[in-house]
């Protein structure tokens, strides 16, 4: 996993609030988008988002991470 585009696919997803719209407008499968998010949560060792049928929240983690994340790609 890459951890800049695994990032990326996170902050598109928070943003959206939806996977399968961050999804389309990168390009790719649900399910890849799903794998790059789950595997960030599994090297972090933290759940980043709350997923429902009908909602997406972040976690208190995931807003955390969030901001770093988007300092971090703006820098790169």
């Amino acid at each position: 996993m890459d951890r800049l585009d695994a990032m990326q696919v996170f902050v598109r997803v928070a943003e959206l609030g939806s996977f399968s719209a961050a999804a389309v407008q990168l390009g790719v499968a649900r399910s890849a988008v799903t794998r790059q998010v789950a595997a960030l949560e599994a090297h972090l060792g933290v759940k980043l988002m709350v997923r429902s049928t009908r909602r997406l929240a972040l976690t208190s983690a995931g807003t955390a991470y969030l901001e770093k994340c988007r300092v971090i790609l703006n820098l790169v």
